[in-house]
């Protein structure tokens, strides 16, 4: 089943749970469900994206900070994808194209990638943390319209640059949240028509120092959505960040080797 998969970088659940009016909508009509997952620590960027992708905590994958700028040694979705003969694409930040594709990110060489022999096959990479959030969801647009990926991770950023100008409980923090929920408003209903299954998280949280690393729960707790006919749409689990990999890969029913919520799926698959 083709999967897309939505990390709203910084996204914290207690703002989650207020300001996704569109994806509780979908989810009060029978097509989703809302649950609450703790991040791994350190709560930061670059590491939870090694660990939503690969499913490996950072202490073990040594991805322990942002400031880590080396190709991942872990298997990510991309890498088992890619090994199934599946097609990816990833409009995301240049961090997980350094992670899984090329490193140092060179704007001129990577930020529109075409490279059918890399993990991340095709790619719309950014590197200004307030490169819009619109803008982002039309670029993974784009590449699901002209690659057809059988995975495609989007990656907005504008939720987490808003909480560090401003913080948690602020305006600009709380409506770039709503904002992003209006945008998966005029894109998801066309996914979820074509049969993609999706799933919509964060890395982690955000705090009111404007910052985020530690195990305050509003920087550790995180939404997660799942949409599509191959999820239970059970309640009442509790899904693991680190089985998200494994879930992902499931899902794309190829092989792999990584954690999985099997109570997520709507029939169990390794």
């Amino acid at each position: 089943m083709k999967t897309i998969l939505v990390v709203l970088d910084g996204l914290s659940n207690q703002v989650a749970q207020h300001a996704m009016g569109y994806l509780f909508a979908e989810c009060r009509q029978g097509h989703g469900q809302y649950y609450t997952l703790s991040c791994e620590l350190p709560s930061l960027s670059r590491p939870l994206y090694e660990c939503i992708l690969t499913g490996i905590p950072p202490v073990q994958s040594g991805i322990i900070h942002n400031g880590v700028s080396r190709l991942s040694t872990q298997r990510s979705i991309f890498h088992y994808a890619r090994a199934a003969g599946l097609t990816t694409a990833a409009a995301a930040y240049h961090w997980v194209s350094e992670l899984y594709n090329r490193t140092p990110f060179t704007a001129a060489r990577d930020r529109h990638t075409v490279a059918p022999e890399l993990p991340i096959q095709y790619g719309h990479f950014y590197h200004d943390d307030s490169y819009p959030d619109s803008h982002l969801f039309e670029d993974a647009e784009s590449l699901r319209l002209t690659h057809d990926p059988d995975f495609l991770l989007i990656h907005p950023m504008n939720i987490d640059d808003a909480g560090h100008k401003h913080g948690l409980s602020s305006p600009p923090y709380r409506n770039r949240a709503r904002m992003a929920d209006g945008y998966l408003s005029q894109w998801m209903p066309g996914w979820l028509a074509a049969g993609y299954q999706v799933l919509v998280t964060a890395d982690h949280g955000m705090n009111d120092d404007r910052s985020h690393g530690g195990t305050l729960p509003e920087e550790t707790q995180v939404p997660l959505f799942v949409f599509g006919a191959g999820f239970s749409l059970q309640p009442d689990l509790q899904p693991q960040q680190t089985e998200l990999c494994g879930t992902v890969c499931a899902l794309l029913n190829i092989a792999h080797d990584k954690p999985v919520c099997q109570g997520l799926l709507a029939e169990p698959r390794g």
